[in-house]
């Protein structure tokens, strides 16, 4: 038999990639992808010792994800089944096991092993991120304002400059890893890597440590720093201060610092997203006769025109009188809800006022004790 009849007679044998990860020809990356680390979990040879089928099995899934997750050979396998593909790799159809394989799929094997097949070397660490409360006034959370505050951080020890030996000496290469960062460890048949244990992945071991800072390469120190906390802040907001956090480690950059709002609680208002909340108190014979009233808004006070039988509870409603939106432009609304007092004391002469008040006073005057008593009488209880 022909070298070419082999040839075809093997990719006749082949089955749909498709068919293989048990997926739809229109499938997307993502579902790919997905698909492929489901079976592939289920029949990755550490999970199936000795059981040649299920290696068998995930060579075939592999296969079929290399193709499938390259939007080229896809194309091919689509317009010309396996055919399409031979000759594009070391395999028939294309595939390929060395080292454009591993890479393709180092993210995956990090979902088996926990641990990248190509992790390389640190170039450094990044700093961690900070936190810090900040309180500021109602006003100070509208308007806008700048804070100064001082916080500890991690900085670069201005001794060893950050490397953490002490001046005049220079670290040696690791013995374990030979200065690579990285030692190598067997994972069935792929060759795996991860940092290594004795110098943490840096590839340097420090003999002499800065005195400084302990080889750390990084002191704690107070920063003072200014910062500017926009217009329309709400409470709980977190504004993020990148690079203001701990120093990084061995070149690596820094962490970003964290501010948290905490806005104080205001006399008159109460704020609901951009809207801005307030009672005022009038006086009992102001909201029945109608009259105006002084009410406080953000940009100071301002008269508000109290119609004749104002009920408790009415609200009056100032457009734009609000909090400016943050980061947008415009501004949120004032609303004014009247609180009407019943007052605590009167003299004789208020008595026979309010008397003759009540006498000249008519049922329609009063619309929901009349509505109250139309219902009572024809309320009767349970009788015992």
């Amino acid at each position: 038999m022909r070298l070419e009849e082999k040839s075809n007679k093997r990719m006749a044998l082949k089955r749909d990639y498709y068919e293989v990860l048990e997926i739809t020809r229109d499938a997307s990356p993502e579902e790919i992808k997905k698909a492929y680390r489901k079976l592939a979990v289920q029949f990755h040879p550490d999970r199936n010792p000795g059981n040649r089928e299920a290696e068998e099995k995930f060579k075939e899934l592999s296969e079929a994800y290399s193709v499938l997750c390259d939007s080229e050979k896809r194309q091919l396998f689509d317009q010309f089944g396996h055919a399409g593909l031979s000759g594009n790799g070391g395999f028939p159809g294309g595939f390929d096991f060395g080292n454009s394989f591993a890479d393709m799929f180092s993210d995956i094997f990090q979902d088996f092993f926990g641990v990248s097949r190509t992790h390389r070397r640190q170039q450094g660490i990044r700093g961690d991120d900070l936190r810090y409360r900040l309180e500021v006034d109602f006003e100070e959370a509208v308007f806008g304002v700048q804070k100064e505050i001082r916080f500890p951080r991690l900085t670069e020890c201005s001794r060893c400059l950050g490397d953490g030996v002490e001046p005049g000496y220079t670290p040696v290469a690791c013995h374990v890893c030979g200065g690579r960062g990285e030692v190598l460890f067997q994972q069935s048949f792929f060759t795996m890597s991860r940092p290594c244990p004795n110098c943490g992945g840096r590839g340097k071991i420090v003999e002499k440590p800065c005195t400084a800072c302990r080889g750390e390469g990084r002191v704690r120190k107070e920063k003072t720093l200014t910062v500017r906390i926009p217009q329309g802040v709400n409470d709980g907001t977190r504004l993020r201060i990148r690079g203001e956090g701990d120093c990084g480690l061995g070149g690596g950059e820094s962490g970003d610092l964290f501010v948290q709002v905490q806005v104080r609680p205001h006399p008159f208002f109460h704020r609901e997203n951009d809207d801005n909340l307030c009672e005022v108190p009038t006086q009992m014979e102001l909201a029945a006769a109608g009259g105006r009233i002084e009410v406080p808004t953000l940009e100071g006070t301002v008269e508000l025109k109290i119609p004749a039988g104002t009920q408790p509870g009415q609200v009056f409603h100032f457009k734009g009188k609000g909090v400016p939106r943050m980061g947008r432009n415009g501004k949120g609304d004032q609303y004014v809800r009247v609180q009407v007092e019943i007052p605590f004391k009167l003299s004789r002469k208020q008595k026979k006022l309010l008397e003759e008040f009540t006498g000249e006073s008519k049922p329609s005057n009063y619309k929901a004790v009349e509505d109250f008593y139309k219902k009572l009488s024809g309320f009767k209880g349970r009788k015992k």
